[in-house]
Parts: structure tokens; C-alpha cells; sequence
């Protein structure tokens, strides 16, 4: 078997997220679909009748004539699988996939602040799968998480400062695209023609994940960036694409300048250069006074891009700017196909996979 040839699962195939797992893995160099797993409801069909295809595409044909099985380990035929579980169920389910040793590379949130399970995002913490090696779900299982998708295009345009200067605060509103809330979503009388202030748990997550992402890898445990993040979330009526209007501290005297610069000439670390999910570039800055908009720049890197503009002087902290990044895309499936490449990319998958072949047991 090619060392980048592996089977993937797919747990909530039936869901948004699940579905862009599906169309975006279509013709993936390193992965192939070959199972996919949804509720009791779907369960028994072909995938074609049991999902409610959203994109305008058409359902890969690799994928629409699979049977939909159980999220269980023993009915999934896979190297590892990618977890698009909502959360009410994707604690225990993924729980028992690392239990049953195989990896788990989920979108859920529920084990993003377990103390051993990384919060990663490639470009960013690579360092963090070193936490992998500290879970004793199995000798062969684990679990890794990417961040929420508001989470995701915040830092990826503040990673590139941490590199640079030293951010010690951050203010910041977001608005954030209907397909965050998955299908069917937002209510059409909340949705059309209105701002909705408020999202459950999002400022929450704002407030905390950040600093798991940015902190300082000490043995097992991962200490939290000296960052304080104060967030408010709206739903705002736009298809696609998270947008942070952010105004950030410094603990040194830094401009507009400066941060647009080192946005401009960030390179991502070499151990992504290989990914074939990893877009080029990482962070684009935009010097138009109208950018970034999710109409014209979401697709950006294939929706892997962020995108930044408005970078200026802040007359209440020290600098302001705009990020646009895709919620379902670099924030949700994208960045866990991303993930799974750098776990196949450090062998992890590999190693995985051969202790399972050593244990047939597990498998």
C-alpha cells in the first residue's frame, strides 16, 4: 500500500459539513472515501438517497452508492476517520472510535480543550501532535480537533503577529455567515434583512480557544498564550465567509505598517509544505479600501486563504484590521483535511495503521 494511500471515514456524512468532507475529499491525492456513517435515519441507504445534497455539484460517484452505515467503529471499513458529529452525540461516539484504535480528526468541539488532545491548525502549532502521544484512548486511537471556524480565521491573522511582535489584547466583532449554523440554519424571518447579536457559545469560544491554539507546548500539557480576547458574535445574512473586525494591543510601540508587512511576508513552517491542502498563500493582505468581502474573496486559496484588509493606525489600541475567511472550508472540513495530511505527512496515520495490522483485535 502507497504510505499516503489511505481509507477515510466520515462520521455526520449526511450533514453540511459532512458533505463538504465528501466534495472536497473528491479526487483527494492522499485519501479515499470508503465509508460513511449517519444516523439510525440513514442508515441501511445509499448515500445518494440519504443526504439532502446541498452543493451544486454533484454528489462524487465514488461516494453516492456507498451504503450508509452506523457511526461504529466495527461497521467502518477505514484507516481513520473525519468527525463532522454535532456535539450532543460527537463526545461519546469519537470517544469510542480512539477507544477502538483508530484516529479521529474531528470538527466537534467537544474534546478541544482536553488537556492532551491538540487544537491545531497546520500552519500555526504543528509542535501540538506531540500531545498525541500523551492519550491512552488505545494504543493505536486518538483524537485530534480543529478549532471553531470564527476561532480559525481570527488566528490565522494574529499567528503571523504573535510571530512578529507581541499582541496583548484583542477586541473583536464578528459576522458571521449563515452556513455556520449548518442546514437548515437560521429561521428565513431571522435571516433576511437582519443582524442577529447574538450566538450561542461563540463568544466563549473566542475567549479561550486562541490561547490554547498560541500557547507554549511544556511536556504533555500545552500552557495558554498570554492573550486576552474579548469577542462578540452576530449572524449576519451572507452565504459564506466568517468576517472579524478586530483591533489589537501591542506591549511594544506598533503600527499599521508593520503589521501589514509582517502579514505580507509570513511563510507558513516547511513541515506544511508538502500538504496538498495547504494554500498559497497563507494570509493574502488586500490593499483595497473596500476588502476583504465575502462575495469576491471567500473562494480565495480554494476557501484555504484568509484574507486581510483595512489594516490601520487604532486610536483606542494600536492597530485595527478586517479578516475574511470560509467558515466551511478553512474553519470546518478543509482545515480537517488539513489536519489529517500532516498527521499522514509526521506518520502518524501510518503508525496508527500498523498497529492495527499488528492487532488485528482492534481493528
Amino acid at each position: 500500500m502507497d504510505e499516503y494511500d489511505y481509507r477515510v471515514g466520515i462520521l455526520g456524512a449526511t450533514g453540511a459539513v459532512g458533505q463538504t468532507f465528501v466534495r472536497l475529499l473528491d479526487d483527494h491525492p492522499w485519501f479515499t472515501v470508503t465509508a460513511v456513517a449517519a444516523s439510525e435515519r440513514s442508515a441501511g441507504r445509499p448515500y445518494r438517497d440519504a443526504a439532502n445534497w446541498l452543493s451544486g455539484q454533484p454528489i462524487p460517484s465514488s461516494v453516492a452508492s456507498l451504503e450508509v452505515q452506523l457511526a461504529e467503529p466495527e461497521a467502518m471499513d477505514c484507516d481513520f476517520v473525519f468527525s463532522a458529529l454535532d456535539s450532543s452525540v460527537a463526545g461519546e461516539i469519537e470517544a469510542a472510535f480512539a477507544r477502538a484504535g483508530l484516529p479521529v480528526v474531528s470538527n466537534a468541539k467537544n474534546y478541544r480543550q482536553h488537556d492532551r488532545v491538540p487544537l491545531l491548525i497546520p500552519e500555526v502549532n504543528p509542535g501540538h501532535l506531540s500531545l498525541i502521544d500523551a492519550q491512552s484512548w488505545s494504543s493505536e486511537g486518538f483524537i485530534v480537533t480543529n478549532p471553531n471556524c470564527s476561532t480559525t480565521g481570527l488566528i490565522c491573522g494574529l499567528h503571523p503577529l504573535m510571530d512578529a511582535f507581541a499582541p496583548e489584547a484583542v477586541q473583536v466583532t464578528m459576522l458571521q455567515a449563515l452556513s455556520g449554523a449548518g442546514y437548515p440554519g437560521v429561521s428565513s424571518l431571522d435571516a433576511v434583512g437582519n443582524v442577529v447579536p447574538y450566538i450561542g457559545g461563540e463568544e466563549e469560544k473566542l475567549a479561550t480557544e486562541p490561547r490554547k491554539i498560541l500557547g507554549s507546548l511544556k511536556g504533555d500539557r500545552v500552557v495558554p498564550a498570554d492573550l486576552t480576547l474579548s469577542a462578540q458574535c452576530t449572524r449576519v445574512p451572507v452565504r459564506d465567509g466568517h468576517v472579524a473586525c478586530a483591533s489589537i494591543r501591542f506591549r511594544g510601540d506598533v503600527g499599521a505598517e508593520a503589521v501589514a508587512d509582517a502579514l505580507r511576508t509570513f511563510e507558513a513552517p516547511a513541515v506544511t509544505e508538502s500538504l496538498p491542502s495547504r494554500p498559497d498563500p497563507f494570509v493574502q493582505v488586500l490593499d483595497a479600501p473596500d476588502a476583504p468581502q465575502p462575495q469576491r474573496h471567500v473562494e480565495a486559496g480554494g476557501g484555504m486563504t484568509v484574507s486581510v484588509g483595512r489594516v490601520q493606525d487604532c486610536p483606542v489600541n494600536d492597530v485595527k484590521l478586517v479578516l475574511l475567511s470560509h467558515n466551511t472550508v478553512r474553519g470546518a472540513a478543509g482545515g480537517a483535511i488539513l489536519n489529517a495530511e500532516l498527521l499522514a505527512s509526521e506518520g502518524y496515520l501510518d503508525r496508527a495503521r500498523a498497529d492495527a495490522a499488528a492487532d488485528p483485535a482492534t481493528t
